[in-house]
This record gives structure tokens, C-alpha cells and sequence, in this order.
């Protein structure tokens, strides 16, 4: 990231994510989904013409994650917007609980020139998988998984590239192995495996936050005990030995080493997230619509206005500090186990 003069704004970023809805048809223990009111499919998805309206005001735009809180194949216009972006020589992708991936539909993302698509899989026997999604659809989703690489191979083209994605606690971390070997028989190169995004440190004793600040503290493996480290060396052997490229996160909690001034983390210089509803936020790792919230896109021009706000720029200083935003100290990224 190149170095700014403080208190000027960086270049308009080349990549963004965009939450296209906030409704979920699951209730995954570790998001707020589960643990706020439900979200109407219709109302809480981003409209086409907000979606153009950021695309077309970013013409730089490279890259764009169609994600957020919900998933995103709830979006009515999800194919829609797909289609725009790749039009315009914008990558664009997204992850999906899978559930809603039918035959049909991964033909038309296919089409529509998805460029990646990444599955959520939590668990590799059904029980772990309804404990943490809500219900079990573990069945359904390795279905949907192989009628996926079936309708790329169908279609041909390197397009998109496809990875599972395990977020790995306490509950399911020793059916990881196991999942290596099911992503090697779906035929799918990559598995990725993530920590708990956010402990929620900064809520306090806010009772919105306090059942997921809960689940949490009881399921976070940062503290990389000598189980986890076993288990991920495990995992990472069978990968080897069926040709799966397992990706894994550090798991010593620190804030990453830096230079004098650099900030610890580079989001908010690089892209931004922006929520259904068109509020502008540093990054998805925030969690929580009514956090960090650095303004609203309205119009054109809107994102601009908000990029080179006041408000964006006093966050972007006090990641450089040694006290970052309060919203940033439990982050999992900031603190590079993610």
C-alpha cells in the first residue's frame, strides 16, 4: 500500500464487497443473523439500480464480492448483477451456504461469467453441521457441490474456480480431516479454512451481542492448543496426499508487525464494504449493520463522498496508531488469525 499524506484520501479502490442481501434462509451460530429479527428476502435485498449505480460511479473497479450478513442467492438480481459486472471486465464472486445451488441456477452464474464460488461447509457429519447452521442440509449441499463441478465440466473454461470453506471451533475442528477428503471426492481443488471472524470485545456488556460474544469465547481456536495444531497437520497430510490445497489460518492471536505509521490493517485504503441498505462500512469483518458505520451511498458520486469524508479519514488515522478503532481490536484479520 503506498504511503498518503495524512488526512488525504487514497485512490478510489479497485476492489469493494457488497452485501446484495441481509436475509438468510439458515441461522449459523457464529453470525448475528441467528440472533437478530428476520429479515424480509425482498426488503433486505440490494436493488439492481443501487448496485449499477456503485459500479458505474467506481469505474476502476476490478474485483467484487457479492456478499455479506445473507446469502446471497436470495438476491433476486443476483444473476443480473453478475452479468453486469463481467461485462464490464470486473472478477466477481461470492460464498453461498450452497443450499440454493441447483443445477439450474449454477448454470446461469456459469453463464453469467461468475469468476469464483466459494461453499460453506461446517461440519462433516450432518449433526455438527445442524448444531452450527441451524438445520441439517448437509446432504443437500454435497449434493448441490457435485452437480456444481458437474455444470462447469459440462460448460468447460477454467471458469469459476470453486473452493470449500470450513470455519473451523471447538465443535467441528475434528471433522476437518474428513472434510479434506470430502472436497477431494465433490471435485473440489481447494479447501479454506477460517477462524471466528470477531470476538466482540469492543459490545462490552451490550445484551445484543452477548450470545454470540458467548459462542465465541467457547469456540475460537486462537489460543492454538496442541489439539488444534495436531488436527491442522493432519488435515494438511491427507491434503497432500489427495491433491487438495488446504489453506489454513495462523493461530496465535498478535496484532501483525509494522512499520512506524503503517496501518495494521490496509481495508479501508483498498476497499470497502456496503451493506444492503447502502451504508458504507471499513470492511465485512465489522459484523453488525450499527457498527463503524462511515456513511450512506446516495446517488452518484455517493461512495466518493464517503471515501473522502472526515469520518473515513479519522478511521484510516487511528489504524495507523497503536490504538485502533475499538470495532478493530477484536478482529481476526487485524490480528492476523484469520
Amino acid at each position: 500500500m503506498p504511503e498518503r499524506p495524512h488526512g488525504v484520501a487514497p485512490p478510489r479502490p479497485r476492489e469493494l464487497q457488497l452485501e446484495v442481501t441481509a436475509a438468510c434462509n439458515l441461522k449459523c451460530r457464529m453470525c448475528l443473523v441467528r440472533y437478530r429479527p428476520p429479515v424480509n428476502r425482498l426488503a433486505g435485498s440490494m436493488s439492481f439500480d443501487t448496485f449499477r449505480t456503485i459500479v458505474d460511479d467506481l469505474p476502476e473497479l476490478e474485483r467484487v464480492t457479492l456478499q455479506g450478513l445473507g446469502e446471497p442467492l436470495l438476491n433476486p438480481d443476483l444473476v443480473t448483477m453478475v452479468r453486469y459486472a463481467s461485462r464490464r471486465g470486473i472478477r466477481v464472486g461470492f460464498n453461498t451456504n450452497g443450499i440454493l445451488l441447483s443445477e439450474g441456477r449454477s448454470e446461469e452464474l456459469i453463464t453469467a461469467g461468475i469468476d469464483w464460488l466459494h461453499v460453506s461447509v461446517d461440519g462433516a457429519r450432518p449433526d455438527t453441521y445442524e448444531f452450527i447452521r441451524g438445520r441439517d442440509e448437509r446432504d443437500r449441499v454435497a449434493r448441490n457441490i457435485k452437480t456444481l463441478v458437474a455444470v462447469k465440466q459440462g460448460i468447460g473454461g477454467d471458469r469459476p474456480s470453486l473452493s470449500i470453506v470450513f470455519v473451523a471451533m471447538r465443535r467441528n475442528l475434528a471433522e476437518l480431516p474428513q472434510l479434506v477428503r470430502d472436497t477431494a471426492a465433490w471435485g473440489v481443488p481447494t479447501l479454506r479454512v477460517q477462524n471466528l471472524a470477531h470476538d466482540f470485545s469492543d459490545t462490552g456488556s451490550e445484551p445484543d451481542y452477548a450470545a454470540i460474544r458467548a459462542f465465541t469465547g467457547e469456540q475460537a481456536l486462537w489460543s492454538g492448543d496442541a489439539e488444534v495444531r495436531d488436527t491442522f497437520a493432519e488435515a494438511g497430510r491427507i491434503a497432500e496426499t489427495l491433491g487438495v490445497d488446504l489453506r489454513l489460518p495462523a493461530l496465535e492471536s498478535r496484532v501483525r508487525a509494522r512499520a512506524a505509521g503503517a496501518p495494521g490493517c490496509d481495508w479501508p485504503w483498498t476497499s470497502a464494504y456496503v451493506t444492503h441498505d447502502a451504508r458504507v462500512q471499513p470492511c465485512c469483518m465489522v459484523m453488525g449493520a450499527d457498527r463503524a458505520v462511515l456513511g450512506e451511498v446516495r446517488g452518484r458520486k455517493g461512495f466518493e463522498r464517503v471515501w473522502t469524508s472526515a469520518e473515513y479519514d479519522a478511521f484510516r488515522e487511528a489504524l495507523r496508531g497503536d490504538t485502533p478503532p475499538d470495532v478493530c481490536r477484536g478482529c481476526s484479520m487485524y490480528r492476523g488469525v484469520f
